[in-house]
């Protein structure tokens, strides 16, 4: 067996750094050690969503189609075992866990102020044993069919995946990350076992650790408890996607006290794979025109069309994307209206030089401040590594930003037969 091949990473503008590990398992390992900090984060994730409904194993002949929810109720069966379940076992070292599911990847992760070996031997330990059983995925049901009904009460979750589902036509996107009560209940305790060893293959996997740790703590645990497995790769297939959207309007009446809104342009074709110059030249024009600074968001403030619950995203992810405003309105018709104008206004005008340099300070300044953040520090690993980026990459893209590449975003984007507005209010 091979042994690791460790690289320290390091920039320059934070003066300090991460260690990358092809650990000989076949997994990716990064460690990024803040000495100075009292606790320790880590996570362990699989590149495996709420999106992977379709896929073909590359030792595999065949495409296999399994239900809406499958990524996520694999998460929660993965905890349990014969004996204590995981969250019993940390209970007992004074660490905290939690996992989740998001529309591309799955997460298990725990952090703590003590004890960090024996934490981290627990989370590869549950993690690389799964336990599953017919009369436990039955119970599981049950308890996700709550969970599904639950989310069904919440207007700001029902109001995005009403919006997503009033602009995709085929894409598994615009389905609840927890999947229905409907395609749960064809889960299988052999299926989960089947998606099992096809996602969480070492291969499709990632582990990052931040925090007071030392790349020897890890490597000792690691090089100890995780065994090779034979590499997979996983192809993934989604529908082919229609550029238009479904209809133009949508709304659900649920009990709240003032009415939630998600107004969103859907990308026409929007790409497989992560830019990370795109993603960012696209926030900062979302922060142009709409951000605290920005002359619309201080308008719809001063008519009392929104308050500060109001916020901008670029949503991107596996031949999927939208640009989204949401937030609180009593009228959340009028917003939407306020905002075509104040796209229209600034096509017209294009973004100043003043504006792309105040946007730009402001992100680059953002980037620098998510690095004293252990939790974002680990958890961007993974996400940089399964969209095959570099954690420190952004700087870069920020400092070589132009504002010709900013307007050319605008221009590009917002094209109105793509805007979907999604209204969650009272009846």
């Amino acid at each position: 067996m091979s042994e690791n091949k460790i690289t320290y990473i390091k920039n320059d503008i934070l003066d300090e750094g991460y260690y990358s590990i092809d650990h000989k398992s076949g997994l990716r390992i990064f460690v990024y050690p803040k000495p100075e900090y009292a606790s320790a984060y880590a996570v362990f994730g699989t590149k495996y969503g709420s999106i992977d409904t379709r896929f073909k194993r590359s030792d595999r002949v065949d495409f296999v189609e399994i239900p809406a929810g499958t990524a996520h109720f694999l998460e929660h069966k993965l905890f349990e075992s014969e004996e204590l379940d995981a969250f019993q076992r940390y209970a007992a070292t004074g660490a905290s866990a939690n996992a989740y599911t998001s529309f591309d990847r799955t997460c298990y992760l725990f952090t703590c102020t003590g004890n960090f070996k024996e934490n981290f031997e627990i989370l590869l330990d549950f993690v690389r044993h799964p336990y599953f059983t017919e009369e436990t995925v039955l119970k599981e049901q049950g308890i996700i069919g709550q969970e599904i009904d639950m989310y069904k009460d919440s207007p700001e979750w029902e109001c995005l995946f009403n919006m997503l589902a009033a602009m995709y036509h085929k894409h598994s996107v615009k389905i609840d990350i927890a999947g229905t009560k409907e395609s749960i209940s064809k889960i299988t305790a052999e299926m989960l076992f089947s998606c099992y060893e096809t996602f969480y293959n070492l291969s499709n996997m990632a582990l990052a650790v931040a925090g007071n740790i030392s790349v020897e703590d890890v490597l000792e645990v690691a090089d100890r408890l995780l065994e090779a497995d034979e590499p997979v790769t996983v192809e993934r297939a989604f529908e082919e996607e229609d550029s238009s959207i479904v209809k133009a309007f949508v709304e659900e009446n649920l009990p709240v006290a003032t009415p939630v809104f998600c107004f969103g342009y859907k990308e026409k074709s929007p790409s497989p794979n992560r830019s990370v110059k795109d993603e960012i030249a696209k926030n900062l024009v979302l922060d142009v025109l709409a951000g605290q600074m920005s002359d619309l968001y201080k308008e719809l403030l001063d008519e009392g069309l929104v308050n500060n619950n109001f916020s901008t995203e670029y949503f991107r992810g596996c031949n999927y994307g939208a640009m989204i405003f949401s937030g609180e309105s009593s009228d959340p018709e009028a917003v939407a209206e306020k905002i075509k104008k104040g796209i229209s206004d600034l096509k017209k005008t294009g973004i100043s030089q003043e504006d792309f340099e105040t946007v730009r300070k402001k992100q680059y300044g953002k980037t620098v401040r998510a690095f004293a953040d252990i939790d974002t520090v680990a958890n961007s690993l993974i996400v940089s590594h399964f969209e095959n980026d570099e954690l420190f990459s952004e700087f870069e893209v920020i400092k070589e930003m132009t504002l010709d590449y900013i307007n050319e975003t605008l221009d590009s984007s917002f094209e109105e037969d793509c805007a979907v507005l999604s209204v969650v209010r009272s009846k």
